[in-house]
Order: C-alpha cells, then sequence, then structure tokens
C-alpha cells in the first residue's frame, strides 16, 4: 500500500506502487512493503519515537516483526516513510525530478528491509543500490551520493569554484 500525504509532480499512488512492486522483486524481498510519503514533521516524529533521534530524515524504515510461533514474517516485509519535504530539496540540489528522488529513497528504505545496512557492511548495500538503481533507471543513488558529494566538493574548492 502506498499513501501519499504531499503530493509530489509527477507521482500517483498507482506509479508509486508499481515502482515499490518492481524494486521488492529486484531486490528479492518476500512479502508486501507499504510507503508512507508525507511531511519532514511527521517523520521527525517517527524518528524520535522509533530511533530517539529528535530530528527529520530523509527516509526510515521498518522492518514487519516476526510470527512468535514460527519466527518467519509473514505476508508484510515492513513500511517504509518518507519525507517529501527533504526529498524536495535532494532533487532540487541534485537536479532530478522529486518523484525520482522518491523512487530513490522507497529504493533505498526496501534495501533496509532485505536486511542491508550501509554503516555495517563494507559497501555491500552501496554495491547493490547502484546496480539496482541502473537497473530500474533511476539517478545517483542515496550511499552514492554521500560517498561523492564530498570529493565532488573538494573538487571544486580546489578549482576555485565553491
Amino acid at each position: 500500500m502506498v499513501i501519499l500525504q504531499k503530493k509530489v509532480a509527477g507521482l500517483t499512488e498507482g506509479t508509486l506502487d508499481r515502482f515499490v512492486l518492481r524494486a521488492r522483486k529486484a531486490v528479492g524481498l518476500r512479502g508486501r512493503v507499504n510507503v508512507l510519503v508525507t511531511r519532514s514533521e511527521a517523520v521527525r516524529a517517527l524518528n524520535r519515537q522509533f530511533r530517539g533521534k529528535n530530528k527529520a530524515t530523509d527516509v526510515l524504515s521498518f522492518p514487519a516483526a516476526c510470527d512468535s510461533t514460527s519466527g518467519k514474517k509473514g505476508k508484510l516485509a515492513g513500511d517504509v516513510a518518507i519525507s517529501a519535504d527533504v526529498a524536495l530539496q535532494n532533487s532540487a540540489r541534485l537536479g532530478h525530478a522529486m518523484s525520482a528522488e522518491i523512487k530513490i529513497l522507497a529504493l533505498h528504505g526496501i534495501l533496509h528491509l532485505a536486511g542491508f545496512d550501509h554503516e555495517r557492511d563494507n559497501g555491500k548495500m552501496a554495491r547493490k543500490e547502484a546496480a539496482l538503481r541502473r537497473a530500474l533507471r533511476l539517478p545517483a543513488g542515496l550511499i552514492e551520493r554521500v560517498q561523492i558529494e564530498p570529493v565532488q566538493s573538494a573538487r571544486l574548492r580546489s578549482r576555485g569554484m565553491a
């Protein structure tokens, strides 16, 4: 299920739902993924409540709990919450459509639901995200941007352009 609490130009709930299905299959994630696109204030509240961090962020992932008797996940893989406000800032800064940014963030969240963790996996998630981004025809991925931007900024500064 996809809920667009904040409207995004060029993106409907149906379009994003179809993308999430393609991304989920590409990642190899079983189970449904619910996606909420909302305001930064709502994402900040979720981040504070579930992660203890009182700040807005671009995307949060919430894996579904395992069934206590079988130890397996049910038909729901988890939930992803995306800040439309942060997506708008990112898309403007990086020069691509906000609808593409929402998809990049959804893919990133789906990878987390599949068990990837870019903070602890020595680049495994970054490589997977980059490959999937190309396969799904998306601009630079979230992890890739974080790694590339400091290098680009340093180059611009060295040339006197920043």
